[in-house]
């Protein structure tokens, strides 16, 4: 009896899910389904796979040597379809997605309904990281990264840039005064970054004439964090146009050093290994979000 196509969809699924659970939920199936398939592909190849403990399932030598083959082929269908779809020049199939939070929220979410009736056939799988990923390890297509890019071996598409501003909250003004010069802010509580120690560089100038960096009194590796402590009045903080337009344009964040600050931009690129083998789907979902964003007021 030969391995079927959904056998092998479904062994990668709960690896890459890390449980059989998990693994249904994402293939739209019942876990006692999903089960079945996996002991079926066991019993057809006459070994066992995957070990499972009651914490965690582990791949077994066997195991580990067959998912490598089950992704190429796996792959390889994904490709064949992609090439026929693009004959009838209509982008489909899975494409995964990766950004930071912030720019997952408020850029590509509310997009997406948009851009799924355009493409109807392209099933989008998105995915949060507030750092750099490895885009192979992470099976990503596709990832959006904010700021100076480092990796030449990728693929780069600018969607434009994002400028950055000092802002807090009207409830933190009240209570702690509104600082009018660059050294007031020492007496103000400062939130920032955790990593990289690049995004703590504000667009003021110090006492040396050099963009201020400040030592945060309060730290997040998410800039979404961030945004949700100052709208609490928890400090004072810099961040992205992208993602608190809505908050200036409503109140509920306000700009600091208006007069004083640098205009200084966050670039954006989209980036994509270049031998991709879902270039129509890359190109679809790239391009949907740099058209929709330049009508976009200050991108």
């Amino acid at each position: 009896m030969k391995t079927s196509l959904d056998e092998l969809q479904t062994l990668i699924a709960v690896v890459d899910s890390g449980a059989i659970s998990r693994a249904a939920e994402a293939l739209g199936q019942t876990v006692s389904a999903t089960s079945r398939t996996l002991g079926r592909l066991e019993q057809k190849l006459q070994t066992t796979l995957l070990r499972r403990t009651t914490r965690r399932l582990e791949l077994t030598e066997e195991g580990d040597a067959f998912l490598r083959n089950a992704r190429q082929i796996v792959a390889a269908v994904e490709a064949a379809e992609e090439q026929m779809a693009a004959r009838r020049q209509r982008p489909a199939g899975r494409l995964r997605v990766d950004a930071a939070t912030p720019f997952m929220l408020h850029v590509i979410a509310p997009r997406v309904a948009a851009y799924r009736a355009r493409h109807p056939e392209v099933a989008l799988e998105l995915h949060s990281s507030e750092g750099f990923i490895d885009l192979l390890e992470r099976r990503t297509d596709v990832a959006f990264r904010i700021g100076a890019l480092k990796d030449s071996t990728l693929h780069a598409t600018p969607l434009g840039s994002s400028r950055l501003r000092v802002l807090a909250s009207p409830a933190y003004l009240e209570a702690h005064g509104r600082p009018r010069r660059v050294t007031d802010l020492a007496d103000h509580v400062l939130l920032g970054f955790s990593q990289p120690e690049s995004l703590n560089d504000w667009p003021l100038l110090d006492a040396d004439w050099l963009p201020l960096h400040i030592a945060p009194d309060v730290r997040s590796s998410s800039g979404e964090t961030l945004r949700a402590l100052a709208l609490q009045g928890t400090g004072i903080v810099c961040l992205s146009d992208f993602m608190t337009r809505e908050d200036r344009e409503t109140g509920r964040l306000v700009e600091l050093f208006v007069s004083q600050a640098l205009e200084l931009c966050q670039p954006i690129n989209a980036v994509y290994y270049r031998n991709t083998a879902v270039s129509s789907r890359i190109q679809s979902f790239v391009e949907y979000l740099r058209e929709d964003l330049a009508r976009q007021p200050g991108w």
